[in-house]
């Protein structure tokens, strides 16, 4: 199928082939019939698109400083890969459409396939011929509501939800700031409800279309002409409310805002512009400012969002949804009209022309349409695409795999492509010899063509069980979210794969044992745990010149882990498991293979209110390893320390860039020159070939149960406030 994308580090815009999503359950698959161009929005991002890389910074002071800190943690090689992979990926555009279902996921039962739907999302309603759309992002279209109307359906929902933040009443006098599309469709809302409404745009072209869609008076901001109708409606009070939908570097929309306002009025900010406030103005009205958040409740939740748990209605009467349905119902019902601000209706194939001549002034626009095919030029309804084959699952046998031909590349397929799979490992593995990379699998199309086209994978799908069933397929690499990879490891072995997987292994004691459970059934052991630090050069250097022990040794590993954006998925402990659950395994397996033992007994303490954990490892020897994990620390100490001391001596790790080891003779590693090697490459290279000789596993499957089962010990200790028996544990 087509999408449009943007490469951001060029610039560049391309409608690009890319594999149809799936269907995943919670959500429909859907053809698009109408996408909606915001052209405040799209437009701002396809121009930061085009300034050099300076100009990017500049734009972004947020996304710099996290750049700074990830160098002081990662290093200058390993942020630059990650940096460089994020920029020179497409990315999507669009976030409103209007189309027709195609196909229903599981535990969806409000639509059927060929109802008209509009959705929302700049995830989810892409300028794209087919869409996967989770349940709280789209609702069914009112009969007889053109598809072209109900496209704005996403825009419309933003403009009411600002209405909805500056409480209008009945008779009450607002400003609009800024008449560009969601500008017009709030004038609209207000003067649906009842809300007399002065407007403010330097286009004069766009105050008549105001005053045309009701307003009562509109002006250059810059004139008398919108003071002089704000005094005669408010009798020289001032306007209730002050919506701010206009963009740009300018403070005028604030300054003006505290002037026209009444004593306590309300300001609404819905666009994005500069609000460097009067302190004065806004103190002595004592202004109320208010920010309207997108679509409504729920933006930017991923458990209303991805997972479709809505909000009672007693409690939040208007969530995205019903913010999106009521938007409709308006349209439907007469209340707002669209039609006026449609500015240009482009074919989807002719996307890349629209974007330029938009970006260029060429086109002049308020709003733009691209119209897919099977639309016609005057449709009140979808028509019959042309039929794209959706991918069906095919159930695979259980077989292992043939034996490799001797000399043949070894064949890797890899299910997911995130920032992970595409920073840490695919770079070691693309350019290595003797090695294919067969397919990459993601669930959303973008995402598989990106690494298509940055690493060399001969196919990208959406499809697992079309992976799953190539016999020519060697090994598979589990490289997705954490709540999954018991299950994708368990279908992979029984498929006969070799297996990486990402830690963990498994988030419960049930997704371990079946993961075993599948070892028994298919006699395929064949895993490998990405627990890379024990391949790191440096630690294993610093292991050798320790030497043998003789006596319990006593291991301190201290995790510097940090803070987390708000919104990481990490934090949905409820679907993906704790920090710790998710990471903790790293530190174990460290901690064991530093001991040679695997640990027999695990005590968690927690301390209260936050993520900081001490977690004290015993061993059959008599040896401990305490590691404490710890999210609360600066961020300008180092990630990982750790020391070892037993018989007399002490090894040293300073967060992988330098080791020393004290005993009869002091050793000192030399300062890494540039960059830590947490052991990726070695790892990597260790899996690959156990693969082509069919020789053991880098790491038994013993040490990798026992290392799980010790992560999960923790969470079981927590909740006890008692040591817990790992014997018991597994």
């Amino acid at each position: 199928m087509k999408q449009v994308v943007q490469n951001y580090k060029s610039g560049e815009l391309a409608l690009l082939d890319v594999p149809v999503p799936g269907c995943k359950p919670g959500g429909v698959l859907v053809r698009s019939a109408y996408s909606l161009i915001s052209t405040g929005t799209e437009l701002m991002k396809v121009s930061e698109a085009g300034m050099s890389m300076l100009g990017k910074a500049r734009s972004r002071p947020d996304q710099v400083a996290k750049v700074m800190q990830s160098v002081a943690t990662n290093g200058v090689p390993a942020t630059y890969r990650k940096v460089m992979g994020k920029l020179d990926s497409y990315t999507p555009l669009g976030y409103s459409l209007c189309g027709v279902v195609e196909q229903v996921g599981a535990g969806v039962d409000d639509v059927k396939a060929g109802d008209l739907v509009a959705c929302a999302g700049n995830e989810h309603a892409l300028h794209a011929e087919l869409n996967w759309v989770p349940k709280n992002l789209y609702t069914p279209v009112p009969d007889g509501l053109a598809p072209r109307h109900a496209a704005f359906g996403t825009v419309g929902s933003i403009a009411l939800q600002g209405v909805r933040q500056g409480e209008s009443r009945l008779g009450e006098v607002a400003l609009v700031v800024g008449l560009g599309l969601i500008g017009q469709l709030v004038v609209q809302l207000l003067a649906a409800s009842g809300v007399r409404v002065v407007g403010a745009d330097p286009d004069p072209v766009r105050c008549e279309l105001a005053e045309r869609l009701g307003a009562a008076a509109c002006g250059d901001p810059a004139s008398a002409a919108v003071e002089a109708a704000v005094a005669e409606l408010t009798g020289g009070h001032g306007v209730d409310q002050v919506y701010l939908a206009a963009g740009g570097g300018s403070n005028q929309p604030v300054e003006l805002a505290a002037r026209l306002s009444r004593d306590r009025g309300r300001i609404v900010d819905i666009g994005k512009c500069r609000l460097d406030l009067p302190w004065n103005a806004y103190y002595e009205k004592e202004l109320d400012v208010r920010f309207s958040r997108s679509y409504g409740p729920g933006r930017y939740d991923p458990e209303y969002e991805l997972e479709g748990r809505d909000y009672p209605i007693g409690y939040v009467r208007w969530t995205e949804r019903r913010n999106l349905a009521c938007f409709l119902d308006l349209l439907s019902g007469g209340r707002v009209d669209v039609e006026p601000l449609i500015s240009h209706i482009a074919d989807f194939e002719d996307a890349v022309d629209t974007y330029r001549r938009l970006k260029e002034g060429e086109l002049k626009a308020l709003a733009v349409l691209f119209r897919y095919p099977g639309q016609a030029a005057g449709d009140q309804g979808p028509a019959e695409a042309p039929s794209v084959a959706v991918p069906k699952v095919r159930r695979g046998g259980a077989a292992p795999a043939p034996a490799r031909a001797a000399g043949r590349p070894v064949r890797l397929a890899f299910v997911g492509a995130g920032n992970y799979a595409t920073s840490m490992l695919l770079p070691h593995l693309a350019q290595r010899d003797g090695v294919e990379l067969s397919t990459v699998v993601t669930t959303t199309a973008l995402s598989a063509a990106n690494a298509q086209r940055k690493f060399g994978f001969a196919e990208a799908t959406t499809d697992l069980d079309a992976v799953l069933g190539d016999k020519s397929v060697d090994a598979v690499f589990v490289v997705t979210r954490h709540s999954s990879h018991a299950e994708l490891t368990r279908k992979a072995l029984l498929a006969g794969k070799a297996v990486f997987v990402e830690k963990p292994l498994a988030l419960t004691g049930d997704e371990l044992a079946k993961v075993l459970a599948a070892v028994e059934e298919s006699g395929n052991d064949r895993i490998q745990v990405g627990f890379n630090r024990r391949f790191a050069p440096l630690l294993r250097e610093a292991k050798r010149r320790f030497g043998a022990r003789t006596g319990p040794a006593s291991l301190r590993y201290l995790v510097n882990a940090g803070r987390l954006d708000h919104g990481s998925w990490y934090l949905q402990q409820g679907t993906e498991g704790s920090r710790f659950a998710g990471e903790g395994g790293h530190f174990i397996d460290t901690a064991s293979w530093l001991l040679d033992a695997d640990p027999v007994s695990v005590y968690a303490v927690a301390a209260p209110g936050n993520e900081d954990l001490q977690v004290v490892l015993g061993y059959p020897d008599g040896s401990t390893a305490t590691i404490s994990y710890v999210t609360t620390g600066s961020a300008a100490f180092p990630k990982e320390s750790l020391d070892l001391l037993a018989d007399g001596k002490v090894l040293q790790l300073d967060d992988f860039v330098r080791a020393s080891v004290y005993g009869r003779k002091r050793w000192v590693s030399s300062r890494l020159p540039k960059a830590r090697d947490k052991g990726q490459s070695a790892e990597l290279a260790s899996f690959v070939r156990a693969v082509r000789t069919g020789g053991p596993m880098p790491v038994p499957l013993e040490s990798l149960v026992a290392t799980t089962a010790a992560t999960l010990a923790v969470r079981d200790g927590l909740a006890a406030g008692a040591p817990v028996t790992l014997a018991a544990a597994r």
